[in-house]
């Protein structure tokens, strides 16, 4: 068949995610449905709380570090590195604090907020080049620096029409530009390198393609930009020793990222994203990214086939990712008549976008297909 592996049997995969029974569900853009397993992970920890409350505190202590750890191997950070937080907009706003004085910000015109306002909301001017026939080039991104620019901040994949970066491209190019990335919309489903694509910072949330619920997610900061910033925002585990309970001078961690967590950790969030990260270091990142673009490039097929008009841009196969923008007529409408046939999609201003992840399969596509019924 057209998606099938020789390596990695896709149909045991999808039985651990009950939505498939449920539902057509393609809007993991808005937010990606719990395995089983993810799922059992974040019970066993509210179960422990109610049953034997605070006894556990060292135990789970040891099990977010485990965490950390497995969500650095994740994009080849170290643990250090890594912060873990509650969605993008927290991890985004550490970055600001690490940067906010290296100069004005590159970014593009389809960006989500996340990736503009904080910068803005600082007083740090944002240029945003202009994105032509849905993609934003490599060498407009550099047309755009100048000696006042310091900072580049692109998503990996845009929410808006999926148009999908060359971050390894864009970080040979960077030149003495610090190079921030918003993996929301990536983040799950594409191989991430940090160290190879030269990214210097990253936020990332846990909700959409990571698939481990909302209240989870991660920053990463290079070494070298820890070495050189000071946070903002600290709390009673960001010093040295938390334990000493010293409250008249800070003896701030300069070791980790990990200074930059505010207060008691959000557990059932850290050992969901935990459970998500094993499960799909397990897959491989290479075998997912490869499986969500098979889909994607069925999906596009058919709906051009059946007279759709594909708004994402696709002519480019690297600029291709997981989530697809489709021209329909009144996509409130739309979207409510596939969901009375349990066919879950975002409606967005110009359409409907669709998310293909590695646990959707040709017969989802082909339920989309039969529920949009023939394009004009």
């Amino acid at each position: 068949m057209y998606l099938r592996s020789k390596m990695i049997n896709w149909d045991d995969i999808r039985k651990q995610f009950p939505v498939t029974k449920n539902s057509t569900y393609l809007n993991a853009a808005a937010a990606g449905p719990l395995s089983r397993g993810t799922s059992q992970t974040a019970s066993e920890y509210y179960r422990q709380m109610m049953e034997d409350g605070d006894t556990h505190w060292d135990e789970w202590l040891a099990k977010r570090e485990g965490v950390r750890s497995k969500v650095a191997a994740f994009i080849n950070a170290e643990p250090d590195e890594i912060a873990l937080t509650t969605n993008t907009s927290s991890g985004m706003n550490v970055i600001v604090d690490a940067l906010e004085t290296r100069g004005d910000v590159i970014s593009c015109d389809l960006e989500f907020p996340v990736s503009t306002l904080p910068w803005i909301h600082r007083g740090i001017p944002v240029h945003l080049v202009k994105a032509v026939a849905g993609e934003v080039s490599v060498e407009d991104i550099r047309g755009a620096m100048t000696e006042r620019t310091g900072v580049i901040c692109l998503s990996h994949v845009q929410f808006s029409n999926g148009f999908r970066t060359d971050l390894e491209q864009l970080g040979k190019l960077k030149g003495a530009h610090a190079f921030v990335v918003n993996a929301a919309q990536s983040a799950g489903a594409f191989e991430i390198d940090v160290k190879r694509m030269k990214i210097d910072a990253l936020s990332a949330t846990g909700h959409k393609w990571m698939l481990s619920g909302y209240g989870s997610g991660f920053v990463y900061l290079s070494r070298e930009l820890l070495e050189r910033s000071h946070p903002r925002a600290i709390g009673w585990l960001s010093v040295k020793d938390p334990y000493a309970v010293e409250n008249r001078k800070v003896d701030l961690r300069t070791d980790a990222a990990a200074r930059v967590e505010l207060g008691c950790p959000h557990f059932s969030g850290i050992l969901a994203l935990g459970a998500s990260v094993e499960m799909m270091a397990g897959i491989g990142a290479r075998n997912i990214a490869e499986r969500v673009l098979l889909l994607n490039r069925y999906l596009t097929a058919r709906l051009t086939s059946s007279g759709w008009k594909v708004l994402s841009p696709i002519r480019d196969e690297c600029a291709r990712s997981a989530e697809t923008l489709v021209a329909v007529d009144e996509p409130a409408r739309v979207v409510a008549r596939l969901a009375a046939r349990n066919v879950i999609v975002t409606e967005k201003p110009e359409g409907i976008r669709v998310a293909t992840h590695f646990f959707n399969n040709e017969d989802d596509i082909e339920r989309l297909i039969e529920g949009l019924g023939r394009g004009d």
